[in-house]
């Protein structure tokens, strides 16, 4: 990745959300031009989304409110003042949910189609997308 910065991992939690502190990272580097341009297509898109969805916002409102200066954990809380805060019993389900993805479920072609385009066929370790991205900023 070059003279980029890679973003958090998906794993870095947030109040017990996983993946929140990598949306916030990304959106933050690429406006400051350090986010490699291979993340621009998915920016807002799959696992940005679902986690958007899961808190019932609007990426691109989101999105502004970090680009205002707000903390990871500031940016959490208007998700929950302006769309919604999960209960626990939801939260452990997203967590896992996200965790596991790609992971024998509907996903694993994907993450399977990934891992060959990457050369990383017989890389066992991974085994989500939590690992993959993990692997493809250099910490896995």
């Amino acid at each position: 990745m070059s003279d980029y910065i890679p973003p958090a991992s998906p794993r870095d939690e947030v109040h017990g959300y996983v993946y929140f502190a990598r949306l916030c990272s990304k959106v933050r580097l690429r406006s400051s031009g350090a986010l490699d341009p291979e993340f621009e297509p998915n920016m807002g898109k799959a696992m940005d989304a679902w986690t958007c969805q899961f808190l019932h916002v609007d990426y691109e409102d989101l999105k502004h409110v970090i680009l205002d200066g707000a903390t990871d954990e500031q940016a959490l809380e208007w998700c929950w003042e302006n769309g919604k805060r999960p209960d626990e019993h939801e939260l452990e389900w997203w967590s896992s949910y996200m965790r596991n993805r790609g992971f024998r479920d509907d996903f694993t072609e994907k993450l399977v189609f990934r891992k060959e385009e990457a050369g990383w066929q017989d890389r066992d370790e991974i085994q989500s997308f939590f690992d993959y991205l993990d692997a493809d900023d250099g910490r896995l």
